[in-house]
Order: C-alpha cells, then structure tokens, then sequence
C-alpha cells in the first residue's frame, strides 16, 4: 500500500539524515581543531535534520513530534528552542496551507507524492462546512468540555494538539490544515495558540534535559 511505502521513504531519510550528522560530528573531530572549532558539517547536520523536521511536521499523518524529540535527544539542551521555533513554524505552515490554498489543489499535490491518505483526509474535509470541521476538530476531546471547547476555538486548538490520540484527526500537522481550512481562527490568534500548546515540552527538556534527557 501507498502509506506503507510513503513511511519506509520517511523513516529512511529521517535515518540518512542522522547519519549525516553523526558523520559530520565524526569528521569534525577527525580533522582537527579547526574544523571541530568552527563546526561547520555538523552546523549543516543540524540544520538539514531541523528542515526535514519543520516538512515533516506540516504533513498530516506524519509523526514529526518524534523526529524533533529525537533531535533534542541527539544534541540536549542545546537544540530545544530550535525545536521549539521549527515545531510552530512547521503547524504555522500547515495552517497557511489551509487557510490559503484551495483543498483540492492540496489532495492533488498530496497523490502526486502518493500520499493517499493525506488526500483522503482533505477529500473528506473539503466536503464539510466550517462548523462541521471545527466539530471534527473536537473529536478527541472528552465530550463533557466539547460545549466549552466550541465556544473558545482557540483554546480548543490548544488542548486538542495535546490530546493522546490525535493522529486519528490528522495529527499535528492535519489538525492545523484542518484549523486554517475553517477559516475561523486569526492567523495570530492560531499562532499563540500553537506557540504555547507546544512549549511544555521543549521548555522541559530545556530546563531539565541535562538531568533527565542526557545528550546521545
């Protein structure tokens, strides 16, 4: 099936992409001070690893929570606030995504790259209206706050990134599609909303990642 292969190619460049920042690391320190000093090839590790991460992260389905901590893993405390930054630029993106390009566009572009269930996903949203897909947002949530949750969206927004389970609504990154294809949320109000429902772990492993998350 398609998703299976479209997970094999993810989980393979997320693989090449940490064993060319270990390689980086590796060379850094086998040619000298002068390289190791200026970090250079481990600098453009870094940097390939946050924009896959960032990618990956606005693609719905896709599990990128698990790259970012796996990064964070990789480099400790260091890499927390570039997480942090990628994780929100990544739902911001998706967001966008909703909010400005037409649904359909998106589900073509998405079984361009074999992405079938990413295209059913946006089939099955296109045919909602507004409030149906805010309804859709909700449902993870425990039905005794869904009242509350649908009269303050954006705090909703917040609590549902933060539900267990959401990957059955599209996880992170179709939860923001879904977000910005209602066209009821600001794109500032969705930013603070993102910006504080994925701090607590990167904040954490900032504050404690020495103690409790010691660097591979």
């Amino acid at each position: 099936m398609f998703t299976w292969k479209t997970a094999r190619r993810i989980v393979l460049l997320i693989l090449l992409l940490v064993a060319a920042n270990l390689a980086g690391n590796y060379f850094a320190d086998l040619f000298g001070a002068q390289l190791k000093e200026s970090g250079a090839i481990a600098r453009w590790g870094t940097a390939a690893l946050a924009i896959a991460y960032f990618i990956l992260l606005a693609i719905p389905f896709v599990p990128g929570v698990e790259m970012g901590m796996m990064l964070m893993a990789i480099h400790g405390t260091s890499i927390a606030l570039l997480v942090y930054l990628c994780t929100v630029a990544g739902l911001s993106a998706a967001f966008l995504a909703g909010r400005l390009v037409p649904l359909a566009a998106i589900a073509r572009f998405a079984r361009f790259l074999r992405l079938e269930r990413v295209a059913l996903f946006i089939d099955d949203i296109e045919a909602m209206d507004s409030e149906e897909r805010l309804t859709r947002l909700m449902e993870r949530a425990p039905s005794r706050v869904i009242p509350f949750l649908l009269r303050h969206r954006h705090v909703a927004l917040a609590v549902v990134l933060n539900i267990p389970g959401n990957s059955v609504i599209g996880g992170g990154g179709g939860i923001a599609l879904l977000a910005g294809s209602t066209r009821l949320f600001s794109a500032a109000g969705f930013l603070v909303a993102v910006a504080l429902a994925v701090s607590p772990v990167p904040l954490a492993f900032y504050l404690f990642g020495q103690q409790f998350f010691p660097p591979l």
